[in-house]
């Protein structure tokens, strides 16, 4: 599952990083990242402060993990 997210500003460098190492992704402007579900856990484990924007959908058209 995909999920974009914005970093807060003041951890965008130490989110970089991290995203960096931890897998692939995609970086837009405004510190918007399309990122793993596992990347998401790992950044809110290092602490980084992050809003979510979106979430992939599942092909029932359900969001992942909502109960239809």
């Amino acid at each position: 599952m995909k999920i974009v997210i914005q970093v807060h500003w003041r951890d965008s460098a130490k989110a970089w990083g991290l995203l960096v190492r931890h897998s692939p992704g995609v970086a837009l402007p405004d510190r918007v990242f399309v990122v793993s579900a596992e990347a998401a856990r790992a950044l809110r484990k290092a602490g980084i402060r992050f809003t979510q924007k979106s979430r992939e959908a599942s092909p029932s058209g359900a969001i992942a993990g909502e109960i239809t």
